[in-house]
């Protein structure tokens, strides 16, 4: 008889680490975030601790009396790892293994290890050993002896191991050579941002905290195909879908990398020219997730990131995802201030997107420029434009040609 063999991949164990300065900030939800960002990258948390300080250990992040616990936690549970909810300082991972014997991951490397493992673009993997490479020059120097014992797993990934045995005129060189072909890249979409302009369709970007439902909603809207998965940074590289409305005009919505607190800055530099996406688009659209408890904290890190990357001009629609998980009562405190507009949906039940477009469609509409216009037959097709890009709204067959009144784009008139 054939016997069956379950086989399961093997999970990395990890302990998450946290400092509580108790600035205000929400240690446990950072945690919880932390865990989750954990599991997207494979590894299982075994345990967590929290030490509350005045500031960091400056030399092993946490003090000696929790290195003793968090030793012992580590014999306890197997773990093989551990995960601090903080960027690190060379000194402090090097310390913290000696001290520990297990590897240590900060919050920005794990990060930097799901967009590795989830990049699918040549753009998006350029962009991701790009932020590796800055993350690992910066910590080259004493770091020798550590980096050597890291073995496989979170952290790793990528162009990996390779990267460990770069001395730091190696990682220049690849540096210059990634920024040469990103720069190729960046100027491809330059040019197809260019040509978008001059079709005159309007753009719409998604943004969100990540897992906020941005993937789900453009494929509700459009029919993308895009991965959908309850998990961090399902999807990196952007998408681009056209919607016809009933009217016949044509949006473009795009679909961004979600946002994360503490997103490591190699990275906003590494995806600048992605994220700029929302730069360059005529509406905002901003997707937050109202069944987190933290929906407004998730609210902030978006209206940060784009400020950072110095988007604060463009119209903002607000899109409540998620309604089918939240009670009708809660609602009521739904609110963005800073949102022109704010509607409740679910995109997974498609629910209210009826109401979002005609919102987006009005908040377009707002800089179009109303005309009445007698075109001769023979100019015909430029109806179709109208309707494309515009908004029809009185159509009659005259006997000298046919009589519109629309409201267009002013490069169209």
């Amino acid at each position: 008889m054939t016997k069956i063999y379950e086989t399961e991949e093997l999970q990395e164990k990890v302990i998450l680490v946290a400092v509580d300065l108790e600035d205000g900030t929400d240690v446990e939800h950072s945690l919880d975030e932390l865990s989750e960002l954990a599991e997207t990258a494979g590894a299982v948390t075994v345990g967590r601790m929290i030490q509350k300080r005045d500031a960091v250990h400056p030399g092993t992040y946490v003090g000696k009396g929790k290195i003793e616990e968090l030793r012992f936690m580590i014999q306890e549970e197997g773990a093989e790892a551990i995960v601090c909810d903080d960027e690190l300082s060379p000194a402090q991972i090097t310390n913290l293994q000696e001290e520990l014997q297990v590897k240590v991951i900060d919050r920005t490397v794990l990060i930097l290890d799901i967009f590795a493992a989830h990049a699918r673009t040549s753009e998006g993997k350029l962009q991701v050993e790009l932020a590796q490479l800055r993350y690992r020059a910066s910590r080259l120097v004493g770091l020798g002896k550590s980096l050597s014992r890291l073995g496989g797993g979170i952290g790793t990934r990528g162009p990996g191991e390779k990267k460990l045995e770069m001395d730091r005129r190696l990682i220049k060189e690849r540096i210059s050579m990634l920024n040469r072909q990103l720069k190729e890249v960046v100027q491809n979409r330059e040019t197809q941002r260019h040509k978008r302009s001059q079709n005159q369709t309007p753009t719409v970007a998604i943004v969100g905290y990540t897992n906020a439902g941005k993937s789900t909603l453009l494929n509700t809207l459009t029919e993308a195909s895009v991965l959908e998965e309850d998990k961090l940074f399902a999807t990196l590289d952007p998408t681009t879908r056209a919607l016809e409305l009933e009217d016949g005009q044509k949006i473009l919505f795009t679909d961004t990398v979600g946002f994360i607190s503490k997103l490591p800055h190699q990275l906003i530099r590494a995806f600048r020219s992605t994220l700029e996406e929302a730069k360059y688009a005529d509406l905002i659209l901003h997707v937050v997730d109202a069944s987190n408890p933290n929906y407004e904290m998730q609210m902030e890190v978006v209206y940060d990131t784009l400020r950072e990357l110095e988007i604060e001009d463009k119209k903002v629609i607000t899109a409540f995802n998620k309604m089918d998980k939240v009670e009708f009562y809660e609602q009521s405190n739904w609110k963005d201030l800073k949102a022109d507009v704010t509607v409740s949906i679910s995109a997974k039940e498609s629910q209210g997107l009826d109401v979002l477009l005609r919102k987006i469609e009005e908040l377009l509409n707002e800089g179009l420029v109303k005309i009445e216009k007698l075109i001769p037959y023979e100019e015909a097709g430029k109806i179709q434009m109208i309707r494309e890009y515009g908004k029809l709204e009185q159509e009659e067959y005259r006997e000298d040609g046919i009589f519109v009144r629309a409201s267009v784009p002013p490069q169209l008139v």
